[in-house]
């Protein structure tokens, strides 16, 4: 059995920033486990993933690098424009091919501790697949995908379909400042904790950006600092990087604070660098200091 399970899409992406235009794949799945690859493995890890066969080419690229990558056919990859301004805490975003959604056969015989469901887009994830695997594991979800549906080419916010269903099997959300007022109507984070914790979610994860990011478990508050980049370069990745970071140190015992410290060091790192973290854990250990 696994310690930790992802389960997203790999997509095809195309970065714009004010410096630069770049071609990579990406999705929570890539940068979720490029990040676990680079630190020492204490903890063990699969990825599920689901490509067209455009994309299979950079599913070989992950098991090369050593990466354990269970991957199902899709008739297409998922095809992301994501465009940052000066404000690198904001994108805008258009779709340019759709993947197939997960399915309940596909996942009814995975086996993990913990779950992360790194939607992408709103019908990734059923509740039916959701509810599957709650039977086998702790569920972690990063919400970004459930309040985003593709009309045309554009991405558009859209209403959480089974909101209240899927968070009765949440343990771990993570979701940021604009996510949070779309989910509970209120931009007070610890409002907003309190709020989810009551439909059922264990520890609530809210990130800000450069602002930091703030823990919620069993009635306490933890306050975690953003450490500052020696420069900034990209952001793409950045909320993966820390899902990645926070539950590799909760499967090892870490205390929500201590977890949530590390998840912020490594994405300080991430966000001096194209593409995913590619560093070591001394060097989170460096930003920590």
């Amino acid at each position: 059995m696994k310690e930790i399970c992802c389960i997203g899409h790999l997509t095809r992406d195309k970065i714009i920033t004010p410096e630069s235009t770049v071609y990579m794949a990406g999705g929570t799945s890539f940068y979720f486990a490029h990040a676990l690859n680079h630190l020492p493995e204490e903890v063990s890890f699969q990825l599920v993933t689901k490509v067209g066969e455009e994309s299979m080419p950079e599913i070989e690229k992950m098991r090369e690098a050593g990466i354990d990558v269970l991957c199902y056919p899709s008739r297409h990859s998922v095809y992301f424009e994501n465009k940052y301004g000066a404000n690198t805490n904001r994108r805008t975003q258009r779709v340019l091919a759709k993947a197939d959604p997960f399915t309940v056969d596909e996942v009814k015989d995975l086996e993990a501790k913990v779950f992360h469901l790194g939607s992408l887009l709103a019908d990734d994830f059923s509740p039916e697949v959701v509810r599957t695997l709650k039977e086998r594991g702790l569920i972690s979800i990063d919400v970004q995908g459930y309040l985003r549906e593709v009309i045309g080419e554009s991405v558009h916010a859209c209403p959480w379909k089974d909101k209240e269903e899927i968070l009765a099997m949440t343990d771990i959300l993570k979701l940021n400042e604009y996510e949070m007022q779309v989910i509970t109507d209120s931009n007070d984070p610890h409002t907003v904790a309190r709020k989810l914790s009551d439909l059922g979610v264990r520890e609530v994860v809210l990130t800000f950006g450069n602002y930091g990011s703030l823990i919620y478990a069993d009635g306490q508050f933890y306050e975690i600092p953003a450490y500052k980049p020696r420069r900034v370069v990209d952001a793409t990745g950045c909320g993966d990087t820390y899902s990645a970071g926070y539950l590799y140190s909760r499967a090892q015992g870490l205390s929500c604070k201590e977890s949530g410290k590390f998840a912020a060091a490594m994405c300080t790192l991430k966000l001096e660098q194209h593409g995913p973290f590619s560093r070591t854990i001394d060097d989170v250990f460096g930003v920590m200091e």
